[in-house]
């Protein structure tokens, strides 16, 4: 697994995301893979986490702008990245490597979740599995017309590792929670729109304009009310999130180590559709 101590963002093909600070009090936060459709990775969670600690001490930053470059936002995880697949010399070794790690990496998101200046996410493409769950983290999510949202791990034979399926619990109801997270249906941008998953929609071509002008508003409020009032709903919204991330990160570590997960990756590599027998 990767150095979790590593507080550097290296260059090249390994950055993942670039953090750029505007003069006008926004922090553009950018997902920047386009050639692998800006595939999620354990490396992605930790350079999150680093910038996320920097984005929460830098008073230049009064709001984030969270996009992505090219024409996906985030297709999923990046099965072919190093680290991907975590190993022991039991299936309980396995689970507690995975549980452990899945715990680590919430630790990561919830620094980002729970940055004290509001985060307004520009979605365009595939939003799939955790691109979907990291759309969610943000405060305001403003989708191109052209967005297509799924959490596909029940497809795959394991659970939502990242509470993306607690957060559309929270914000669209249980019924569409388990709607969207057990059938792994894809949905277009008016459909999440219409879940209240969405706060706006916008042409393709007028997506960063629409959150750039909704990002400069909140940047151009005081910055002491601003946050307070995302703190103070937050602690409404999220009463009892920590607990849930809990038990789904021993779920995700289960079904990530059983058999039926095996079989559901290597039947979508193949092209074929998985055989599962809950094991």
């Amino acid at each position: 697994m990767l150095d979790t101590t590593d507080t550097s963002i290296p260059d090249g093909d390994e950055r993942r995301l670039r953090l750029d600070v505007e003069e006008d009090g926004v922090g553009v936060l950018t997902l920047c893979r386009p050639a692998k459709l800006n595939a999620w990775s354990w490396e992605s969670s930790r350079q999150l986490g680093v910038l996320a600690d920097r984005i929460r001490f830098d008073d230049r930053i009064r709001v984030v702008l969270l996009r992505a470059e090219g024409r996906a936002f985030c297709a999923g995880i990046d099965v072919t990245a190093p680290g991907g697949g975590i190993e022991g010399e039991s299936g309980s070794a396995r689970s507690r490597a995975y549980y452990e790690g899945i715990r680590w990496a919430h630790e990561r998101f919830a620094a980002f979740a729970r940055l004290p200046q509001p985060v307004v996410a520009a979605v365009r493409g595939y939003c799939l599995g955790f691109g979907f769950e990291l759309a969610l983290m943000a405060d305001i999510r403003i989708a191109a017309d052209d967005a297509v949202f799924a959490l596909p791990e029940a497809r795959l034979g394991v659970a939502v590792d990242a509470g993306g399926d607690l957060r559309i619990a929270r914000e669209a109801g249980a019924g569409w929670a388990k709607f969207l997270a057990l059938t792994g249906r894809r949905i277009d941008a008016d459909t999440a729109w219409r879940l209240g998953l969405l706060q706006q929609v916008a042409p393709g071509a007028e997506l960063e304009g629409a959150a750039r002008e909704v990002a400069r508003e909140i940047a151009a409020n005081a910055p002491l009310a601003v946050q307070s009032v995302k703190r103070d709903i937050d602690a409404y919204a999220d009463a009892g999130l920590d607990a849930a991330l809990d038990r789904v990160a021993m779920s995700a570590a289960l079904t990530l180590t059983s058999d039926d997960a095996t079989e559901g990756f290597t039947a979508k590599a193949r092209r074929e559709s998985p055989r599962f027998r809950g094991a």
